[in-house]
């Protein structure tokens, strides 16, 4: 086989290659994005096919989440908020999924408390996820953090699912601006 066409050939693979990834990946976070639209709850932002963000779900959701292919749930409030769900971790453990709450006060967030959140996620692997606070407020900013610091994502891009829900001011700012500083990552998002 000559050069020219064994080189034709891979560059054709390669092509198909990324337009077959590009189109699974465009269908699992379309996939994603219509689960995610079938939780109660406000502000669902989904972020990857296994990573939703999302403020308080209803009972009712909470009981479906297995069925939509959750397997792990991360509630960021703490449990006696007066729009708190009561027995969500009963709920959830029924479904034989797993249930993390960590009582984040909203006008004291603590860079302990994101290095336990990352500490968390990171444990659950691949496991399809939903992080959730009240309004998805703390939600939304301790994944952000997680997508930046872990994933090494660049932080314009994954700050655009914190500003569909909100900006973060006073102490959450801070919180942003200590963790990012600590893990040496340059950004200002306003």
């Amino acid at each position: 086989m000559s050069t020219s066409l064994s080189t034709y050939l891979c560059t054709a693979f390669l092509g198909l290659s990324t337009a077959l990834c590009t189109s699974l990946s465009t269908h699992a976070y379309a996939q994603n994005t219509q689960n995610a639209q079938n939780i109660d709850a406000p502000n669902v932002v989904p972020i990857t096919a296994q990573l939703t963000t999302s403020g308080q779900p209803t009972a009712k959701a909470l009981e479906s989440l297995s069925a939509q292919g959750y397997e792990a749930v991360i509630y960021l409030a703490p449990p006696h908020v007066s729009d708190a769900v009561r027995e969500e971790n009963i709920i959830v453990g029924r479904q034989n999924m797993l249930f993390v709450n960590i009582p984040i006060v909203f006008n004291k967030p603590a860079v302990s408390d994101y290095e336990t959140f990352a500490a968390i996620l990171q444990g659950l692997g691949n496991k399809k996820v939903l992080v959730h606070c009240q309004v998805n407020m703390r939600a939304s900013t301790m994944v952000f953090l997680y997508r930046v610091v872990v994933g090494k994502e660049d932080p314009s891009i994954a700050y655009e699912s914190v500003s569909k829900v909100w900006t973060p001011s006073g102490p959450w700012k801070q919180l942003m601006l200590d963790v990012l500083q600590k893990h040496k990552i340059s950004f200002e998002p306003y």
